[in-house]
């Protein structure tokens, strides 16, 4: 019997966790995950090989619960993150805490949960971090502060376990999702246009080039922008 390669994918149901997963499925059974277990279950039915991985990141019962049971694991990809703008002055504590908590605390304990399964496999972490994993802006420093600190995890990671499971960061600029959508409108902008942003399709184009490398070679970090200014 042909072993059939297993990849979890974390904020599948939308955007660029929904393409990521669309696009590893012609070769993958997909952990589809999701917080909403009805999305997650409609994803599941649409894809060839899939199985439900429903949990809320930040809660640490939960992801202990989802994560039992699984042995090895081929890839994981890190898509699951939340968004936030504002200045620092108007900060609240409350606010810093909730993007880390989703953005860089789950990513590290979910790793550390299923790094053992990673190891069996000598498998693939993948991270979509972003642009603002680079630079920051006024506006921007609680989102980018978290993007940078998933760099740094990314690049620690990647040194630790070396030679035994691989660690790539991908970092998107601005990429037509729902989730730009809402962060245009913030903004301001009433003519959002779609085709002035990476595709979600592109970026799980950058996630299948870091799998499809050979094991004896890592894509560490990729940064993918707009072809239009």
């Amino acid at each position: 019997m042909t072993y059939q390669p297993v990849a979890l994918v974390t904020g599948a149901t939308r955007g660029i966790g929904r393409a990521v997963a669309a696009e590893l499925s012609t070769t993958h059974r997909i952990l589809v995950g999701g917080r909403d277990q009805s999305s997650v279950a409609q994803l599941v039915t649409e894809l060839d090989d899939a199985a439900p991985f429903v949990c809320d990141l930040t809660r640490e019962d939960e992801v202990a619960e989802a994560c039992a049971g699984i042995t090895r694991l081929d890839v994981l990809v890190h898509s699951a993150g939340v968004v936030a703008s504002g200045k620092i002055g108007a900060a609240s504590r409350e606010l810093w805490r909730e993007v880390f908590e989703t953005n860089v605390f789950a990513v590290a304990d979910l790793t550390r949960l299923l790094l053992p399964a990673l190891e069996a496999a000598k498998g693939l972490v993948i991270a979509i971090n972003s642009g603002a994993g680079f630079t920051s802006s006024p506006g921007g420093g609680i989102y980018a502060g978290s993007k940078f600190a998933l760099r740094a995890l990314t690049d620690a990671l990647r040194e630790e376990v070396r030679g035994t499971v691989r660690v790539c960061s991908i970092h998107p600029g601005r990429t037509d999702t729902d989730m730009q959508r809402e962060l245009q409108a913030a903004v301001g902008n009433g003519n959002y246009d779609g085709t002035l942003y990476v595709a979600p399709e592109s970026v799980a184009a950058a996630v299948r080039l870091a799998v499809d490398t050979p094991a004896n070679a890592t894509i560490e970090q990729l940064s993918i922008r707009p072809s239009i200014s």
